[in-house]
């Protein structure tokens, strides 16, 4: 196929130097606009102050290209068919609007449509199916473009696995949830060291209010007001920054309001699931979504990270619970499935369904 030209928006932030990294060398995509807070001749200039994050070094055709304002949405039009928006919350809100009303589809890591009803916010594992209300969103918004997101990167790790034995007809009723979250989750430069080394840190703002109020969306149905939530589920999250650079872990407890699998159905289920990223062999979807690891000391995120690509789900430590049903431990790569990773999977799934096409022939 051609490639579509894609734009990168925050591209010199944490997560755009992810997208640019990872898009190098992508069968459909090209990178061909790259914005930030202030123009730059090139992106290895615009990089060259705060530096490039990336362990490989910068990919040889982004090195050259320009780099744009945000708000040049004209700019962007002529030289891109849609942008991945790797930007905060707040500038967001604004640019990712006039970026959907001006016909610039935007695919967004950012949190600030997360709420929308019209907005789809998707693990493509999970929720495809959510892509349907796009023709809606630009209906009843008037977009000539249209805004799909990404949810926050603290229950990455979970839901999959949660969502793999739900299909199966057993009822998850409540779960309780720690998650152990790199430094790298903050953006650059992450957290200050003497907060973190030798040190747990119990907090990080606004991380337990997504963490417990975004799955019932993602579990939730496309209907004539948007996606309706997921009512049948209870989550109480405690979400804490450990002193790990990449991959986010979570301890998991679960309980079945209907009938209670066997541990060995549970990790059947789990190693057998496979979604319609995997059904469409998109380029950036791991082979196995979830890969379930018998050790008693897995999974590790120096270990387990980079499975498939750094976009696979690894689970261990499944045991019976005193209190619920099972408890397990889960584990993703936060800058890339959790990012720019999952945002690229979000895009392919678009392109594959016929939501993205070329704009600019």
């Amino acid at each position: 196929m051609e490639k579509l030209k894609v734009g990168v928006l925050g591209a010199t932030g944490a997560v755009g130097q992810n997208y640019i990294n990872l898009l190098r060398d992508h069968p459909w995509l090209d990178i061909s606009f790259l914005a930030a807070s202030k123009n730059s001749d090139t992106f290895q200039e615009a990089v060259s102050e705060r530096g490039w994050f990336m362990p490989q070094d910068i990919p040889e055709h982004a090195r050259n290209i320009s780099v744009w304002e945000a708000s040049d949405v004209d700019k962007a039009k002529s030289l891109c068919d849609f942008v991945f928006s790797a930007l905060e919350s707040d500038p967001a809100k604004n640019l990712e609007l006039l970026y959907a009303q001006e016909g610039i589809p935007v695919v967004s890591n950012a949190s600030a449509y997360r709420w929308d009803s019209f907005v789809p916010m998707l693990i493509p594992e999970i929720n495809a199916d959510h892509i349907a209300v796009i023709p809606r969103q630009k209906e009843v918004k008037g977009y000539e473009g249209f805004i799909v997101v990404k949810p926050n990167c603290s229950l990455q790790s979970y839901m999959t696995p949660l969502y793999a034995l739900m299909q199966k007809d057993f009822t998850i009723d409540k779960v309780v949830v720690t998650t152990l979250q790199a430094s790298s989750g903050a953006g650059w430069p992450g957290v200050p060291s003497l907060d973190l080394i030798d040190n747990i840190v119990p907090y990080i703002p606004k991380e337990e209010d997504k963490s417990e109020q975004e799955p019932y969306k993602i579990l939730g149905t496309v209907g004539e007001n948007g996606i309706e939530n997921y009512s049948g589920l209870s989550i109480s999250a405690t979400c804490t920054r450990v002193p790990v650079r990449d991959g986010h872990t979570a301890s998991v407890n679960i309980s079945f309001s209907n009938k209670k699998p066997s541990r060995q159905e549970i990790i059947e289920i789990w190693n057998s699931f496979r979604g319609l990223p995997q059904e469409y062999k998109l380029p950036s979807a791991p082979e196995q979504p979830i890969i379930y690891r018998e050790e008693d000391n897995r999974p590790q995120p120096i270990l387990d990270r980079d499975a498939d690509k750094g976009m696979a789900v690894t689970v261990g430590k499944l045991r019976e619970c005193p209190v619920f049903d099972y408890k397990f431990v889960a584990l993703s790569h936060n800058t890339i499935r959790g990012a720019a990773g999952g945002g690229i999977l979000n895009a392919e799934l678009l392109v594959k369904d016929g939501y993205l096409q070329n704009r600019l022939k």
